[in-house]
Formats: C-alpha cells, sequence, structure tokens
C-alpha cells in the first residue's frame, strides 16, 4: 500500500490523478474471444481450420466440449481484472443435433447466455464462414456460384437473428461482425466483379438491422492461400460501412506490416460513432500471437484514452496459440489490454495537448520520455488487488495447479 500511495503522489505532480484512472478503467469493456480455448475448432465438427487461418503447436488439455472450454473460460476470466464480454463465434452453438450454418437457431446459444449472465458477462457474435465444405475454394459470399453465396447469404442472416435474440435476453447491445476468407492464391485476371457480388451478398444480410446489434465489416491483407488478393479488402469495406451506416473493424494483424491501427482510430472517429477492434500481436503477418504489453498495443490504448472514445472503441482480443497452455494465453492477453488502457490512463493529455499546439515539441518529448519510467507497476498491482485478481506471477502459478488438476487429466 505504501509503495501505491507513493506512486498516487508521483503523477500527482505532472498532474495525473490516478483513482480517476483507476476508475475509468475499471469500466472498460474488454471481449475476449473464446476460441483461445480450443484453437478455434468449435463445436461443429472436429477438421482442421481453413480459410486463410492457421493455429499452430499441440499442448495437450485443448478443450473438446461445452463444459470442457466454460469451466476453462470461467476459470481464466477469474484472473482477469476489469469488465469483460465473451466473444463467439457461430462454430460454438451447443446442439444435440447435426445443423448446416444456414440453419443455424438463435436457441443454440441459450446455454452461452446462461453463463454470460452468471458471470455478468456482455456478448459479441461472429457468423463464421470459414472451415467449412462450401468455402473449401476460399471463395464464401463473393462465389461465382450463387447457390455457393446464397447459403453463405443465409449464414449471416440467421447470424444476425442470434445477435439480436443474444441482445434480447441478456439486455445489452451486441457487436455482430462480418469477417470472410475470400480471396485469391495468385493474380486475379478480375478484381471488381467478385466485389460485386460481395457487395450485394452484404445488402442481403444487413437489410434487417436492430437496434441492439452494432453490425461491423472486417478487412484482411491476406492470409494462407489468399496470398494475391483478398476480396473484402480495407478500402472495399470503409467505403460499404461509410455508405450504409455500419461499423469497421480494425484488427491490427490485418494490415501492412508498416501500417499501424493506432493512426485508424482518430481518422475512424472523425466520421462513426463506434469503431470495433480485434486486438492481436502479427509477427510479420497476421499470425494472431498472444497479445503483449509492447508499443502499438500502448499506442492503440492512448488514442483510446485521449479521445475519451472509451464507450465509441469497441475492444475485442483476438488471437489463439495452440503451443502454450491456453489459459496463460488468455489471461495475458487480456491483462496486457487492460494494462495498456492503465498505462494510457495515467498520461497528462490536456498538458501533452497543450505543448502540441503551443509547438513546444522539446518539452513534450522530454514528457513523454519521463513518464515511461513512473511507478505504473505499483498502480497497476493496485488495480488487479481491488479487482480481486491475483499480482505479479501468481494467477500463472494457479494456472500451473489447474493445468494439473484439469487439462493434464484429459
Amino acid at each position: 500500500m505504501a509503495r501505491f500511495e507513493n506512486a498516487v503522489e508521483i503523477y500527482k505532480k505532472y498532474g495525473v490523478d490516478v483513482e480517476s484512472a483507476l476508475n475509468r478503467l475499471s469500466e472498460i469493456p474488454i471481449s475476449v474471444h473464446c476460441w483461445q480455448g480450443d484453437d478455434v475448432t468449435g463445436f461443429e465438427s472436429r477438421a482442421a481450420l481453413s480459410g486463410g487461418i492457421q493455429a499452430t503447436g499441440n499442448y495437450p488439455g485443448k478443450a473438446t466440449t461445452p463444459d470442457e472450454l466454460m469451466n476453462d473460460y470461467e476459470f481464466a476470466l477469474s484472473l482477469m481484472p476489469g469488465k469483460k464480454r465473451i466473444n463467439l463465434h457461430a462454430i460454438y452453438a451447443i446442439t444435440e443435433e447435426k445443423i448446416e450454418r444456414d440453419n443455424i437457431k438463435p436457441e443454440y446459444f441459450d446455454k452461452w447466455i446462461e453463463f454470460a449472465k452468471a458471470q455478468g458477462l456482455g456478448i459479441d457474435f461472429n457468423p463464421t464462414f470459414f472451415s467449412h465444405p462450401m468455402s473449401s475454394d476460399g471463395l464464401t459470399l463473393s462465389h461465382p456460384d450463387k447457390n455457393v453465396r446464397d447459403f453463405w447469404v443465409r449464414h449471416g442472416i440467421t447470424c444476425m437473428e442470434t445477435a439480436h435474440y443474444i441482445a434480447q435476453k441478456i439486455g445489452d447491445k451486441v457487436l455482430y461482425n462480418l469477417w470472410i476468407p475470400d480471396g485469391l492464391k495468385d493474380i486475379p485476371a478480375d478484381r471488381l466483379t467478385p466485389r460485386l457480388r460481395l457487395k450485394e451478398s452484404l445488402d442481403k444480410i444487413f437489410a434487417v438491422r436492430y437496434d441492439d446489434v452494432i453490425c461491423a465489416v472486417e478487412s484482411k491483407v491476406f492470409g494462407i492461400g489468399v496470398e494475391s488478393y483478398t476480396v473484402g479488402s480495407s478500402e472495399f469495406y470503409m467505403n460499404y460501412a461509410a455508405k450504409n451506416g455500419i461499423c469497421c473493424l480494425l484488427d491490427n494483424g490485418h494490415y501492412h506490416p508498416t501500417e499501424v491501427v493506432s493512426d485508424k482510430i482518430p481518422s475512424m472517429l472523425a466520421f462513426n460513432d463506434y469503431v470495433a477492434l480485434h486486438v492481436t500481436r502479427p509477427v510479420r503477418w497476421d499470425s494472431d500471437h498472444v497479445v503483449l504489453f509492447e508499443d502499438e498495443l500502448r499506442e492503440i490504448a492512448k488514442e483510446i484514452v485521449r479521445n475519451n472514445a472509451e464507450k465509441r472503441v469497441l475492444i475485442g482480443l483476438d488471437y489463439f496459440d495452440a503451443g502454450i497452455n491456453r489459459i496463460s494465453a488468455w489471461v495475458t492477453g487480456q491483462r496486457s489490454m487492460a494494462k495498456a488502457l492503465l498505462y494510457a490512463l495515467l498520461m497528462p493529455y490536456e498538458e501533452m495537448k497543450r505543448l502540441q499546439d503551443a509547438g513546444d515539441f522539446s518539452r513534450l518529448m522530454v514528457l513523454g520520455e519521463e513518464l515511461k519510467t513512473l511507478p505504473f507497476g505499483d498502480v497497476w498491482d493496485e488495480y488487479c488487488s481491488r479487482a480481486g485478481v491475483p499480482c505479479g506471477m501468481e494467477w500463472f502459478e494457479l494456472i500451473r495447479g489447474y493445468e494439473d488438476r484439469v487439462l493434464k487429466k484429459r
């Protein structure tokens, strides 16, 4: 406690109210993706991933049933401070019968709704256009075959209805995010026509919308097997979203290596009510590594905080690592995101903006450097303590115990 009180006094000298920062952080939700717990397999089949994504590694203890996944998820949540949401994909429908994706029923997610209510969580929802025979050639909503397009349009519509159903049941808005794997391995002969087909398909999916569902579209540069051309490019979706009054979702692994999502956030905020994020850690490409407390993550958090956009930027995590303990991956990523937000909240933005406008860039640079060595860790430990979760490495030892008791016995 003495270290925290000392940190409060140090930050106060820089014009930062630590208690205000902690209060703001406690109200920022982070949507935690369910698919880290089972390597994006879902409950539909045990088939390998396809559609430009891949989970590497074979760490023991992977969840294979709804109960196993929920138990792991609940344990992981108990080690994460702050507000959380569940991020679901359509392949996590829970049903005794074999279902096709164009016939998903909202009630197949009742067990998730019960789980979310028990945990006090919101829910976000994604249709699943990958890892399916009808997308085996890498095309879905832009497919030249109308029958294939219609199948995936029906899937998108049933998922929209499911998102609305979930929102009604939990009494909270749901983010409905659409990403498709469509693209080509080699240089296309026609870039326009597939995009026109995608536009037509999207128009059908978004023809009926609901006030309690925030609709988003997610772009990508490339993926495995679609290295040369992606139908749902950033330019395509930005224009589509702007024209149709929906939200863009920015995944910071879905751009060229020299692009940064932190710079895109304020541009999007200038024109949109909401901006959605999938936060990951690309290593040379969209490799979905576990999120760490690194420079770009801190810059993303700064743009959310300094623009008072906590309620406009919808933060979701998106990574999957099968090579390490999956629960430690979950917890590391969420805690890193929360750390970045706290780090951003402990900065004197009004003074920094004043220095920028005054052209005093020397003092601005020096101030920014001094802030980096302030006792941030002591404030983070206090936040964790108040949230009732372990500090330091304590949480990892609890995961090791869970691994011995549960994961190794699967």
